[in-house]
């Protein structure tokens, strides 16, 4: 496994990034739910975004709160063996294209279930078993829980690995993303993670 992994310090449970289809707002109390927007304003713990469907959203951020950035990679930088998580979709040809690559640690459940990205997504973590030019672009083979899948890799495909960040990149304007953050009974939505654009590279995922 090369040094593409995420640093130790991140949170596997969290880095890993398994499906867990984003709750809305107003679903059952205690659902955890991923959370896509731009940041509005920080005040202390409390991270105020605007949604990706427009409406203001606060969450109370963990004191202990992850804060990670990506930075970009190219195909070159998979190879056999390494371990990735890829969003992907469907396409005419019934292949998945990927929309999105990010490279995860070992720590991380092997899985291909529905993600909330797009309708109709689908996250695989997976490990690299081969690689193959196709029209188009890559055919990547990939391997979990003792099944095999692929994914088409072309360059409209984002590829990152993990990047440093801290409370201080929390800034007007920035895209996040909150993995698992959950709504209490209160209606308070706290997190433990945020993931944040920097130097341009925004959270693919």
């Amino acid at each position: 496994m090369r040094s593409l992994i995420f640093a130790a310090g991140f949170a596997a449970s969290v880095a890993a990034l398994p499906a867990l289809a984003q709750a809305p707002a107003g679903g059952p109390q205690g659902t955890p739910m991923n959370v896509r927007g731009t940041i509005t304003k920080l005040s202390g713990q409390t991270l105020t975004l605007k949604g990706r469907d427009g409406v203001a959203v606060n969450i109370m951020l963990a004191q202990d709160v992850a804060v990670r950035s990506y930075v970009r990679k190219k195909l070159s930088d998979i190879h056999d063996g390494d371990y990735i998580a890829s969003t992907s979709m469907k396409g005419k040809d019934g292949k998945l294209h990927a929309i999105e690559v990010h490279f995860i640690p070992a720590a991380a459940p092997e899985l291909q279930t529905p993600w909330d990205l797009r309708k109709d997504s689908v996250m695989t973590n997976a490990h690299v078993s081969g690689m193959a030019k196709v029209s188009g672009g890559t055919d990547v083979m990939l391997t979990y829980k003792g099944n095999a899948t692929d994914i088409v890799i072309d360059p409209k495909t984002v590829i990152v690995g993990p990047g440093q960040a801290t409370m201080a990149d929390l800034k007007p304007g920035k895209a996040v993303f909150i993995f698992r953050a959950t709504k209490g009974a209160d209606g308070m939505v706290t997190a433990s993670n945020v993931s944040v654009e920097k130097n341009g590279v925004k959270p693919p995922m």
